[in-house]
């Protein structure tokens, strides 16, 4: 199953996937015992942090979010003569 993320609106970002790992700034995994659903917190002020505990519910932060197109990634220079 490919990785999704899927952006909530006035919640968190839902991860979704058969094989993927959460990692901490120093490269060291979070122990997630084999779920392929996690919730990441969006709000910032969440008691579990990266995780989502539902805070956004009580704290009067929202978000809403359409998907968009990015700009093309630009072409990587000519080298050589």
């Amino acid at each position: 199953m490919t990785t999704i993320l899927q952006v909530r609106n006035n919640g968190s970002l839902k991860v979704m996937g058969d094989d993927f790992k959460v990692l901490d700034q120093d490269g060291n995994e979070f122990e997630l015992y084999g779920r392929t659903k996690i919730s990441l917190c969006r709000c910032g002020q969440s008691n579990k942090k990266p995780f989502c505990d539902s805070t956004h519910k009580t704290c009067g932060w929202n978000s809403v979010v359409v998907a968009f197109a990015l700009e093309p990634k630009p072409e990587p220079p000519l080298t050589g003569s």
